[in-house]
């Protein structure tokens, strides 16, 4: 764990998040703090590679939806990239 990772969308908030409901990107952006916290080792959460790295899948509201986001241990970063809603 570290202090040092942040999050962003790519390639703007616009383009992942635009349109959806509040409560959506608001727990797409609690989640995405969640990695931050988890640093490195977010790699290895949601779905992916076996043994973590790459672009990963995690399921929000139960799976009424997902994100798409990657985990950049060089940059120290998680980098949202789409998030698909299903209602």
């Amino acid at each position: 764990m570290t202090d040092g990772w942040t999050w962003e969308y790519d390639p703007d908030a616009d383009h992942v998040v635009g349109g959806l409901p509040h409560d959506v990107v608001a727990e797409v952006e609690r989640l995405a703090g969640q990695l931050t916290i988890l640093g490195r080792d977010a790699a290895g959460v949601g779905r992916g590679k076996p043994q973590g790295g790459g672009l990963r899948t995690q399921d929000i509201f139960g799976g009424r939806g997902f994100f798409l986001f990657l985990a950049l241990d060089r940059l120290q970063l998680v980098v949202i990239t789409r998030v698909t809603w299903l209602g």
